[in-house]
This record gives C-alpha cells, structure tokens and sequence, in this order.
C-alpha cells in the first residue's frame, strides 16, 4: 500500500501547476506557518484548514490555492479531487521602509515586509488514487456498519422507554391514591 503522508512532492514527473501571489503585504515569517500545515494534503483538506485557520494570511493562501486549482482544471482539465499540494512556500518581497516620529526629535524606523506566495499543486498518481479510494470506501463501510448497529438498537430501547415511562406513570397514579386514601382517614377521624 502507498503512503500519502511523507513524500508526495518528492516524487517527480507529476503533472503540476503553480499559483504565485507577489507582493503579498505579510511578512513571510507569518505565513510560513499557514503554509507548513497545508503542505502535503488533499487539496479540499487544505482549504477546510484554511478556512478554519484564525491567521489573517490563510485568505491570501487559499485565494492562491483556489487559483492553482482553476489553472490546473482550465490548462491541463485535472480534477479537483485528484490533485493535493505538493509544493508551497514563501519568498521574501521588498520592504517598505517607513519612520515613525519619537521623543526627542528621534525617529525609528518601521519596516512594512512583504512576500510571495507560491502554491504548487499536482496530480496524484493512480496507486495513490487507488489507496485513497479504498480508504474512502472502508470509512463509508465503517459508517454503514455504525448506523445499520443503531437501527438494530433503536427499537428495543424505544421499547425500553415506553416501558420505563408506563412504570413511571403508573407508579405516580398509585402515588396519588395512597395520598387520597390518607386526606380520606383524616376528614373521618375529624368528624
């Protein structure tokens, strides 16, 4: 069985094709992190990780993804699901070099660091489909399996509610009549 962790973008002569955002305005520093974590992945796992990312350089990173994605269907008409990230990294683009005014007639410098961003994405080759397909379909067996053992179940503990809630009731009725029986023997000994 193949691996679909560790080596993906080390294997070469995959169709691929790249995305570049330049002159992004985050620090590459930043968005190397964001970029860490979609490295290697399916590229719809990679957007529900970007999606759920609270890092506001995850929107520049998807919209690049995004991208790599709609070149690869336009120019080479690969799907969606069969492509994962292989490649994604982050240049260093030109600062913008900024002063801020300080006490003293000072000023101190501010640097407004820039990057480009690179999203590569490529096709996964038929054994890699293959074992991906057959996790998907042990995944879904596994489900099936789950909720036809829940079906099975739920009747018998239907069951077993109605029965525990006719006890109940019947218990508050006799409940009920012990308590009218009692008020009765003190209105006759009243009397």
């Amino acid at each position: 069985m193949v691996s679909l962790d560790g080596s993906l973008s080390k294997i070469e002569n995959r169709e691929s094709t790249r995305s570049v955002v330049r002159y992004a305005r985050v620090s590459a520093h930043k968005a190397r992190p964001v970029l860490n974590q979609i490295r290697n992945k399916s590229v719809g796992r990679a957007d529900e990780i970007l999606a759920f990312s609270e890092r506001s350089v995850s929107d520049v990173i998807s919209g690049c993804l995004h991208s790599a994605v709609a070149n690869a269907g336009n120019n080479n008409g690969i799907p969606q699901e069969e492509l994962f990230v292989s490649e994604c990294f982050a240049d260093e683009g030109p600062t913008l070099k900024r002063f801020r005014p300080r006490a003293r007639g000072r000023a101190t410098s501010i640097f407004k660091r820039t990057c480009h961003l690179t999203v590569v994405v490529s096709r996964y080759s038929e054994e890699e489909l293959e074992a991906f397909q057959s996790r998907v379909e042990l995944r879904d067996e596994r489900k099936n399996l789950v909720a036809e053992t829940d079906l099975e179940d739920e009747p018998e503990s239907k069951n077993k509610k109605a029965r525990s809630l006719k006890e109940d009731s019947g218990e508050e009725d006799s409940g009920e009549e012990d308590s009218g029986e009692e008020d009765s023997g003190e209105e006759d000994s009243g009397e």
